[in-house]
């Protein structure tokens, strides 16, 4: 097992800058996600710890060794592609195996470390197959024992559930998260669906645009975002956004917008001289609105159902509120119909406030934040 790091790692292709000053460290034994839209530089931060893509500036550590001119077969390393890449006239056993022959690992130990991989992922009845007599779950599977027995130091995963449909993703997304926790090993996975990161990550490394936006748990990327990238990004259905104005000081301090006024939270408070006559944009999200009339320390206001999407023991609804879309999920027990006009209620400390310049958090402690380098 190893630490992964980056320290101001920078890559180019051509004037093109696709990872900017990346600075993270991957704990020994962490389950890293990579997260982000595409063209953000996951993929490309992900290449160069395999050694595919050439660094263009910075270090990159894998323990404690420097490898940015290690070739690849020397870092101790194990990838698992999008596409399964399977040998399609070898059988399971021998897709297994045929790294381990090329580097010339003993018969004996080559067995011992196929069977363990086959018992581990649930293959040892599929051995003698090949890779069209098994369908897009298991082809996952012989991916993963490939890289696992190798006993690698890392393993590296570069979207590797694209390929399958929605109910085989849900159920290797477990497989993979309970063989981390079966071999404890440092893994890297890259993804740019959020339920991914949030359902199977230690750690989340959300990315845009070549830049590292925020590391945490992802109770901590939930609950805590430091930007509105990050806040949009993480949780689904996404985040509402609305425009406000921040007026008043101190507990007569409100936020409005169209169709909406707000008390300022009481944890911003201390930061309501600072925003005082600023545009700012609020953000809530889809789960903590409900309907029902205001209580202590909750905001309320009225919005128009336009649909509603009956998902069983809820309900999404499409809201229009002033001129802005909004998206809720209540109890499908309100039986809302479209164009029922509700009173939705919000709890204050659900609230989430960010500079509309900068789109970074604004905390109760601090005025409008500016953009700071994030490093982990």
């Amino acid at each position: 097992m190893a630490t992964v790091t980056f320290e101001h790692v920078t890559k180019k292709y051509g004037e093109v800058l696709a990872v900017n000053d990346l600075n993270l460290e991957i704990n020994d034994g962490e389950f890293m996600v990579l997260v982000g839209p595409s063209g953000c530089g996951k993929t490309t931060s992900l290449r160069m710890i395999a050694g595919l893509e050439e660094i263009t500036g910075g270090t990159l550590r894998i323990g404690d060794r420097i490898v940015n001119d290690v070739a690849p077969k020397d870092r101790d390393i194990a990838m698992v592609f999008q596409s399964y890449a399977l040998y399609p006239h070898m059988t399971v056993r021998d897709n297994l195996a045929f790294g381990l022959k090329l580097r010339k690992v003993p018969k004996a130990e080559i067995e011992r470390r196929v069977k363990e991989a086959a018992d581990t992922i649930q293959l040892s009845n599929l051995l003698d197959r090949k890779p069209k007599e098994l369908s897009g779950g298991q082809r996952q599977r012989v991916a993963l024992g490939r890289a696992i027995v190798r006993e690698p130091a890392v393993f590296l995963m570069d979207e590797p559930l694209s390929n399958l449909d929605a109910k085989l993703r849900v159920q290797t997304r477990a497989e993979i998260a309970r063989l981390h926790q079966r071999l404890g090993t440092t893994m890297v996975y890259v993804t740019h669906d959020q339920v991914e990161a949030m359902t199977m990550g230690t750690r989340i490394a959300v990315m845009s645009d070549g830049l590292l936006q925020q590391v945490g748990t992802p109770q901590q990327l939930y609950d805590n975002p430091d930007n509105k990238f990050v806040a949009g990004f993480i949780g689904s259905p996404s985040m509402n956004f609305a425009t406000v104005t921040a007026s008043g000081t101190g507990d007569a301090a409100v936020l409005t917008g169209s169709g909406l006024s707000i008390p300022l939270p009481p944890r911003l408070r201390a930061a309501a001289d600072s925003v005082h006559g600023k545009t700012l944009v609020a953000g809530f999200r889809p789960e903590h609105l409900d309907i029902g009339d205001a209580g202590a320390n909750m905001a309320s206001f009225q919005a128009k159902a336009d649909v509603v999407e009956y998902l069983g023991n809820d309900e999404l609804l499409h809201l229009s509120l002033g001129g802005m879309d909004l998206v809720a999920i209540v109890s499908s027990g309100h039986v809302v119909k479209p164009g029922d006009v509700l009173s939705l209620r919000l709890p204050l400390d659900k609230l989430h406030l960010f500079d509309s310049d900068s789109g970074e958090v604004i905390r109760g402690d601090a005025a409008v934040a500016a953009p700071v380098a994030v490093t982990a």
